[in-house]
């Protein structure tokens, strides 16, 4: 079954998750049956539906009509076989007790189809386990939304022991149908990705709390305004449920072992009827105003015991193929709304220093939490982080480029001229190395690259040197390393300019694609030359081109293999500013300077909502949202408005 053959879907539980669900589905255009045991349940899920609805019709998300239309998908059912006899997909969204679970699908699995595809939105209960009660483990999965689905953009998709390929495919195509970005887990693992990281690291904040070494106070200000997470460590505790985050860890360490016991603090909280924001009272007094946190109260050590037990379970969750890093980092930040992923957390505060503090802590107090994963020891020892890349000296020798730091600006020349500056595969190995320095060097404010010499930013790919071998899989691997070289100017937090002189073809213009800005002189000359040789364009052409052009565009200059002036290209939108060929340098070099002036907590946030919204605009705006809120907090802002203030140009420093 595929994507195409889904035209209705069942949803069970008609709670906050079900009808949220429900809603999602039927807005996709699915016919959606909602079932839930009592007649009560049901309709207060269907009215809670029509409430979502209008409430986007009155924000003018939908119109009337759309929101009449999602409605009039939506059945509400208490009878199962009803519910079910004749769907192609069931979703079920049952309070989170294995067993109430398992009785629900023995019981579905007398009236549904029997090629109908079977997910429980479970957050952390073993999928394979849940897959046994069934006749169909091969046809199960997880799909866990978060809460509200019709606001949260992330679904984990869950690979249970049994299941099938082809059933995952289904279930990323269902959620992407929906309009949702999917993060495979590959393994049923506790907790999958999201609450593996998340649900330790408030527990980790308990313990600091509950063994008098922090207070409060100051785990939420390092928290919140040191490591940059969304809300404080304890406020978001109250905003997740206390007795949530407690069910998690109970599950986790009977599955997982000692390393995940709740901590007393925890567990006081949950007997007392303290759960958070939705009983009033957690942490915070919610009926006297709620969390209060002061950005003053920031403490270094707090943040590298937090840190260091989130790249811990980071490196469990990579190390046993659960996920990857960059699968890690996705999830979390669309489903936690962190401003970013914990793996590049760790790599930005370096692997090696996080693990020395967990083998403190373990050494001082032989707790299993601070027992540090292999993952994170091997990569660690070998000087490497989760993105693998490899830690370099400041001082670096290039062959095929030049580096230099000049009034800020990180200065990246291709240095092949005789060559007009091709990329070789040996290029791409420095250029990854540059970048690891350039990124590291906390002087550098912006990064511009450039070609050597007046004939060429690049004239595209070394294909001499890269045709010595015919094998496809070779090629592959070709293309990827170009793809994450290139790729590494998008994922900088640093503004980027390439600074195009003489021919951009072929790889060279993949690379100008990367940058946020480009600078172009006159006698420019740009193309994507790939289909005249029989080839397309491998590193990253056929998908970053058409962000900047419009797809219409970015597949005439692909598939006509012409050649284009600078004008034509700034007419375009690829080219920013064309410029005399003799003033070219100065102007390239000048907008590089004026960025690297900029604010750079502000550069780095608003670089990340423009990757985020390339996959859906809903995680864009959330990331602009989160981003909002941070830098409201940020010396950076008051410069800004002293020196407004006092009509001056500002001298920002990154705080």
């Amino acid at each position: 079954m595929d994507i195409d053959d889904v035209d209705s879907i069942a949803v069970l539980g008609a709670g906050s998750m079900g009808h949220g669900i429900a809603e999602v589905a039927a807005l996709a255009g699915f016919d959606v049956t909602l079932r839930d045991i009592k007649a009560e349940f049901v309709e207060h899920g269907y009215e809670q539906v029509e409430w979502s609805l209008d409430k986007l019709v009155d924000n003018e998300q939908l119109t009337q009509d759309e929101a009449d239309a999602a409605l009039d998908r939506v059945t509400p059912v208490v009878d199962l076989e009803e519910a079910v006899s004749d769907v192609e997909f069931v979703i079920e969204a049952v309070p989170e007790k294995m067993d109430i679970k398992k009785n629900v699908y023995r019981e579905l699995e007398q009236y549904a189809p029997e090629d109908a595809v079977f997910a429980t939105n479970t957050s952390s209960l073993s999928v394979t386990e849940l897959s046994e009660v069934t006749d169909r483990p091969q046809q199960f999965c997880g799909m866990h939304f978060f809460n509200p689905p019709i606001r949260m953009q992330l679904v984990e998709v869950i690979e249970g022991a049994h299941t099938l390929e082809e059933t995952v495919d289904l279930a990323v195509d269902l959620a992407r149908a929906m309009g949702k970005t999917p993060v495979r887990v590959h393994k049923d693992s506790p907790g999958f990705i999201v609450n593996r990281v998340l649900v330790p690291l408030l527990n980790e904040a308990a313990w600091i709390v509950h063994e008098g070494d922090a207070t409060i106070a100051e785990v939420d200000s390092t928290t919140k305004y040191d490591i940059g997470l969304p809300m404080g460590a304890f406020e978001l505790a109250d905003q997740v449920g206390i007795d949530v985050a407690y069910d998690v860890l109970d599950y986790m360490q009977s599955v997982l072992g000692d390393a995940y016991e709740p901590c007393p603090l925890l567990t006081e909280k949950v007997d007392a009827g303290d759960l958070g924001k939705k009983s009033g009272q957690g942490f915070y007094d919610y009926e006297d105003g709620g969390a209060d946190i002061s950005a003053d109260a920031v403490r270094g050590d707090v943040k590298s015991r937090v840190l260091a037990v989130m790249a811990n379970e980071t490196a469990k969750l990579v190390g046993n193929d659960v996920a990857s890093a960059d699968e890690v980092d996705e999830a979390v930040m669309l489903g936690a709304g962190f401003p970013e992923g914990p793996a590049r957390m760790a790599d930005d505060y370096g692997l090696l220093d996080l693990y020395e503090t967990l083998a403190d802590l373990y050494s001082e107090t032989d707790e299993a939490r601070y027992e540090a994963a292999d993952e994170l020891v091997q990569l660690a020892s070998g000087g490497e982080n989760f993105h693998h890349e490899v830690s370099t000296e400041t001082e670096q020798s290039y062959s095929n480029l030049e580096v230099a730091v000049d009034d800020r600006v990180g200065h990246i020349t291709l240095d092949r001229a005789h060559r007009m500056n091709t990329i070789s595969a040996e290029l791409l190995e420095e250029f990854e190395a540059a970048m690891d320095v350039l990124e590291a060097d906390e002087e550098v404010r912006a990064i511009l690259i450039t070609g050597a010499g007046e004939q060429a930013f690049s004239a595209g790919a070394d294909v001499q040197s890269m045709a010595g071998s015919a094998d496809p899989l070779d090629a592959v691997e070709l293309s990827r390393t170009g793809q994450q070289a290139f790729g590494r100017l998008e994922e900088s937090d640093k503004p980027v300019v390439a600074g195009i002189d003489g021919y951009c073809l072929g790889g060279g213009m993949e690379l100008a694609a990367c940058a946020d800005m480009r600078v172009a002189s006159q006698r420019s000359t740009f193309g994507q030359p790939e289909h005249n040789l029989g080839l397309l364009p491998g590193w990253g052409g056929t998908q970053r081109l058409k962000h900047i052009v419009g797809e219409g565009r970015a597949k005439e200059i692909i598939m006509t293999a012409e050649r284009y002036d600078a004008d034509t290209m700034a007419d375009y939108g690829f080219v920013n500013d064309v410029t005399p060929n003799d003033e070219f340098a100065e102007t390239a070099m000048e907008l590089a300077r004026d960025l690297a002036r900029g604010p750079p907590v502000a550069q780095r946030y608003t670089k990340r909502a423009f990757r985020a919204g390339r996959e859906s605009t809903e995680a864009g705006l959330e990331a602009e949202a989160l981003a909002f809120g941070q830098l409201m907090n940020t010396e950076d802002l008051m410069e800004g408005l002293t020196a407004f203030m006092g009509d001056r140009d500002p001298d920002f420093t990154g705080q």
